[in-house]
């Protein structure tokens, strides 16, 4: 099969397209953000696309949210840290065909693409029963959080400004402060100078 990948993190990206063309598939582009992914599939409209879900620009739901849209005939492979049972339902809305947690990525990565062949889906066993959720008191106001509004909250726990996230997501600084207002409003924050880099630097490690 002809495959993208995207990722933004080096070495995992090095390493997916590594053990993809072991199996025998054409990796046909890989990428570290969610733009030039979506660009490709719908120039060239390759089998399959492995697609990290945290990415600049368009993250990986959002890439299947937008592949799903215009009816391509790309299949969706998310290969991810995020053991939550939410974000997969999201993502099944898309009809995507793979949920991979990067942790049970070999073999489960290779199963997915076996099954993909078969023109079945897959999604790791794990998903079922080891969902992984914040800090018990967190858990609630933390779940209505996007995942967009989930990755400002880790930029901002490395001490990103708001000019520096708004780079890095490829949005403009006034759509980052928009969503700094509703993140505190969503956690119930009080409205304090800092509140939400504080809440951040103590909460983002263990949410994530």
């Amino acid at each position: 099969m002809k495959i993208v990948i995207a990722d933004d993190h080096p070495l995992t990206l090095q390493g997916t397209v590594a053990y993809v063309e072991q199996m025998g598939h054409k990796v046909v582009c890989y990428c570290s953000n969610g733009n030039a992914a979506l660009n490709y599939i719908q120039v060239h409209h390759p089998d399959v696309a492995i697609l990290d879900i945290n990415m600049p620009g368009l993250n990986g739901l959002e890439v299947a949210e937008k592949v799903f849209e215009i009816k391509s005939p790309t299949k969706i492979v998310l290969l991810t840290m995020h053991n939550e049972i939410s974000i997969l339902n999201k993502a099944k809305e898309y009809q995507i065909y793979g949920y991979v947690l990067k942790e049970k990525a070999f073999p489960d990565l290779q199963q997915c693409l076996e099954q993909i062949e078969k023109g079945k889906r897959f999604y790791s066993d794990s998903m079922h029963y080891d969902v992984a959720t914040p800090p018990k008191d967190e858990a609630g106001a933390y779940s209505e959080l996007s995942l967009r509004e989930k990755k400002i909250i880790e930029l901002i726990a490395l001490q990103k400004t708001s000019k520096q996230i708004a780079d890095l997501l490829f949005i403009s600084e006034k759509t980052v402060e928009s969503h700094r207002t509703r993140i505190i409003e969503k956690l119930g924050l009080p409205k304090e100078k800092n509140v939400l880099l504080k809440w951040a630097m103590k909460n983002a490690a263990s949410s994530s």
